[in-house]
């Protein structure tokens, strides 16, 4: 036998299975399978991308400070507390690997990001998963499970996959009731989808255990690129540089984020598309006998009788052509993640899942 062995954790580790973007014998194929924005990313951050290809034999910036500088100014925050990642995966990443090792705990919710637990093992730290209520974060439930080795606690908020959220005032009593080693970690990946929602940045000034994650792969139309961020207090955005690789973004990506993040009238077009065929789609999925609870983010989680309606339903979409997300590795084997995608699509699959439901299997 081998005597080279990964440290303890990282075979518990199963390996990542992205969304398909293909199906075997079908060719006019509409994924909604990974939360993608379907109108693409601003013309403005395309430009700049293309732009920055002219210079790809220069280093990009190790400390992202034009990029940070704008993030700062349009969500009214302290540039120094900002810390720039490899999407905000990294940043989750980098939070087990400086705050959490063997012995320590790393609590989140039973339908709560996988990235939580991969990261966790990854640091050598322990997962640990607290219940939600009907799908939505129980706080309650969060506190009762920190012991004194509970070293950080994420929540996303809005939730992936469930897509609900809880509110300010009890997201405070979660920081409020931590144990005081902990540090409460708000993945605000689906924040940019909630209207006047600063993603806990409030929270953040006031208290000095609490850290916020963003992102641009989502609402900014930027997955392809990998640029997320962190906003903390100023020791722990310091320890988090410590353990950040110095070129960790590439230059096309930093100019890309910060012409996204400035193209204001886009965002808010993408937001508003956005709401509006996320209400029309779950509406259209209900009256077909689909329930779902209300999406703060850009997806469905449509509920079936049972994991084999689901995985039919699923099978059945595929069929015509349209890729969606089993969630039975979140613990919701009957339920189908249904990323919110232009008109042309959302018609598209609530037409299927009612031919499904009304007996075209």
């Amino acid at each position: 036998m081998s005597h080279i062995v990964p440290q303890p954790g990282i075979l518990d580790i199963e390996l990542y299975v992205s969304g398909k973007s293909t199906i075997d014998g079908v060719t006019d194929v509409v994924k909604l399978s990974s939360n993608e924005n379907p109108l693409g990313p601003s013309e403005a951050a395309v430009e700049a991308h293309r732009r920055a290809g002219y210079e790809l034999n220069r280093y990009p910036s190790s400390e992202h400070l034009s990029l940070r500088t704008a993030i700062a100014d349009v969500h009214g925050l302290d540039v120094d507390r900002i810390l720039m990642g490899a999407g905000s995966d990294e940043i989750i990443a980098f939070l087990c690997q400086a705050f959490a090792g063997p012995g320590d705990e790393v609590l989140y919710t039973e339908h709560g990001f996988s990235m939580y637990r991969v990261s966790a093992l990854a640091a050598g730290a322990t997962p640990v998963v607290a219940p939600e209520c009907d799908r939505v974060t129980d706080v309650d439930a969060l506190l009762a499970a920190c012991t004194k080795n509970t070293k950080l606690v994420f929540i996303a908020n809005p939730n992936n996959p469930t897509g609900t959220m809880i509110g300010g005032n009890e997201v405070a009593r979660l920081a409020e009731g931590l144990p005081e080693q902990a540090i409460l970690v708000l993945d605000g990946a689906y924040a940019d989808y909630v209207e006047g929602f600063d993603g806990g940045a409030s929270l953040v000034d006031m208290r000095d255990n609490v850290v916020m994650t963003r992102t641009f792969s989502k609402l900014y139309g930027l997955g392809g690129l990998r640029v997320g961020w962190g906003y903390g207090p100023k020791p722990i955005i310091d320890v988090l540089n410590r353990v950040r690789g110095p070129f960790n973004l590439t230059a096309p990506a930093l100019a890309a984020a910060e012409a996204a993040i400035k193209d204001l009238p886009y965002v808010q077009k993408c937001r508003q598309e956005n709401a509006k065929w996320r209400a029309w789609l779950a509406e259209a999925l209900a009256e077909h006998g689909v329930p779902s609870d209300t999406s703060t983010a850009n997806f469905i989680l449509a509920r079936f009788s049972d994991q084999q309606e689901a995985e039919a339903c699923d099978d059945y979409l595929k069929s015509q052509g349209l890729i969606v997300r089993r969630v039975a590795g979140y613990g919701l084997p009957n339920c189908l993640r249904i990323t919110v995608g232009d008109e042309a699509s959302c018609r598209r699959v609530a037409h299927a899942v009612g031919q499904f439901k009304g007996g075209a299997r």
